[in-house]
Formats: structure tokens, sequence, C-alpha cells
């Protein structure tokens, strides 16, 4: 009996071994990293694959949705032409957060995401977009086609999250979160990291 295919032998790395997604940039897959109910940042081993331990959260906000990423993307040059002031993309693979009406207590798990809406982020001078996304399949949200179909609070609490969650006094901040912008953009910019993927590693 010969030894089994390497894809069985060793599991894949969360951002080059797994799929875009069913439906590119409709419907992605997401690699979560952080839950709502983490008090610990915790962050992709670029190197390894594993999830490792960035800090402890810096303040009391929690993030109010699944956070991850879309395998087999990365924000480079084509996602910086999409955020004015952005003097380059942020060299990591495209964050995204999942909205799902059931709690998901669990982290590095791959689920397929709807794409929505995106939070245009600017994080020291470099394009951080965050995909605003529904769980695929959640009748909850079943009907939610645009960011502009989800409640304002809960769009709020993302923006609040992500200009304060790495502040602990004003002078911390450095960050600038315009208006969500809908499917449309979300969209084209999952397409640019696609496509800066490409242009960086390759394929």
């Amino acid at each position: 009996m010969g030894f089994p295919s390497p894809f069985y032998r060793w599991r894949p790395h969360p951002w080059h071994g797994l799929e875009i997604g069913p439906q590119p940039p409709s419907i992605v897959h997401a690699y979560i990293e952080l839950t709502p109910f983490d008090r610990i940042k915790y962050e992709l081993d670029k190197q390894t694959g594993y999830l490792r331990v960035d800090r402890p959260n810096r303040t009391s906000s929690f993030c109010p949705t699944l956070y991850g990423f879309v395998p087999r993307t990365y924000c480079g040059n084509r996602v910086k032409a999409l955020l004015p002031g952005a003097t380059k993309g942020d060299g990591d693979p495209l964050d995204i957060c999942v909205i799902s009406e059931r709690p998901i207590q669990n982290s590095e798990i791959i689920l397929k995401a709807r794409v929505v809406g995106v939070l245009p982020m600017l994080d020291n001078d470099e394009a951080d977009h965050k995909i605003v996304a529904v769980l695929e399949n959640d009748n909850m949200w079943h009907e939610v086609q645009d960011v502009a179909d989800l409640p304002k609070v809960l769009v709020d609490r993302l923006r609040h999250y992500f200009s304060t969650y790495k502040m602990l006094t004003p002078e911390d901040s450095k960050v600038d979160i315009a208006a969500a912008l809908g499917r449309e953009e979300a969209e084209k910019v999952v397409q640019a990291a696609i496509a800066d993927y490409a242009d960086h590693f390759g394929e």
C-alpha cells in the first residue's frame, strides 16, 4: 500500500492552501481568527499557518462579529488604489467580518460568507479594508444583500471597534475609517485582493 496523498497527510496552510470560495467575489471562504468572545488578539502565523497569540485586548472592546481573512488574497497595490490616501496595502490577506445569528465560539474554522459591504480603513497610511459579510445559509440574514440592509447600530459597532481596538489614549489613534460602502464596492476590493495575491505570489 502506498503512502497517502500529501493533501491528506498535512494540514493545508489557511492562507495559501484553502480555496477562495465557491463564488468569488460574492461568496467567499472565511478563515476565522477571532470570535466575539475572545479577550486575546490572535493572528495567523504566516510561516506555520497556525494561530499565534498576538496580545491581550488593549481595551474593553470586543469585536462584535466573527473576524478573519479570505484565503488566497493579498492587500497590495490594487487594493491600495481603491483607498484614497493609502501609501500601500498592508501586506496581509484581506480581512473579513462575518455576521451570524447563532453564537459561534470556535476560531480556526472555515465558513462560507456572502459579501455585503466594506469598511474602508486606513491604518498608519496603509489600506486595511474590512469586508462585511453574512454567514451564507443563515436564515436570519438571508434577505440582506447590501450593508445598507443591516441594522445601523451593528455597522456602527464595527466601525467603533476598529477605530479604537488599538487605542488606549487619543494619541494612539492612527486609524481612519470612512462610512461603510455597499456590496458592489466590496466586491471590487475582493477582486483586487485576489489579483494582488496572484501578482505577489505568482499564481
